[in-house]
């Protein structure tokens, strides 16, 4: 049954991936130039940084999250940091390429299917970093981090509580029961209660 829900997993994730990986390589790469128009058509800030204009360096970390998040869920490794690199895009790409509420009369329909699909995919990466990779992931096969554990010392253990003796106010469950006193005390022989 493990190995079936690693698979399972394993599948789902590859397929949750697959349309942001084949987002960046089939249509923003080839494409960058067509893409980085419509965002300046959107209003995104063309000002120059270091002799780039915003959009097209905002375009080049689009397809940076999308690469890296996507390869980073279908592996299910490092997935809740992969999971927040797809959410921030999905984000911004929903607030400003899906904005329905702008759109023409004839264009609203289309617009509101692309923000919930969108809207259910941010709901799918909220869910990974919730809840990790799940099985079948290469977060899963990492070592566990050890954890130091103190064991506490005499002077670290509870005192006794007043009126009963360590053992007892530990909980050993039993009472202790205090030795008789005899003629014998001290001979090396153990006194037992009601023997002397």
């Amino acid at each position: 049954m493990a190995f079936v829900q690693g698979l399972l997993a394993c599948l789902g994730r590859i397929m949750i991936a697959t349309i942001f990986v084949l987002s960046a390589v089939g249509n923003k790469i080839p494409k960058f130039n067509d893409v980085a128009a419509v965002m300046a058509a959107k209003g995104l800030p063309q000002t120059p940084v270091l002799g780039i204009p915003l959009h097209k360096l905002l375009l080049v970390g689009a397809i940076v999250f999308l690469i890296a998040g996507g390869l980073s869920v279908a592996a299910g490794y490092k997935t809740r940091l992969g999971s927040l690199l797809l959410l921030i895009f999905l984000g911004a790409a929903t607030y400003f390429f899906h904005d329905f509420w702008n759109a023409e009369p004839e264009r609203q329909p289309a617009e509101m299917i692309q923000f919930l699909k969108n809207m259910a995919l941010a709901g799918t990466m909220l869910f990974l970093i919730a809840n990790g990779a799940g099985p079948g992931s290469l977060d899963r096969r990492q070592k566990p981090r050890r954890r130091l554990t103190t064991v506490p010392t005499e002077k670290q253990a509870d005192p006794p509580v007043a009126g009963k003796s360590a053992a007892a106010a530990a909980g050993a469950g039993e009472p202790v029961v205090p030795r008789a006193t005899s003629d014998n005390a001290g001979s090396g022989e153990a006194d037992t209660p009601g023997t002397s």
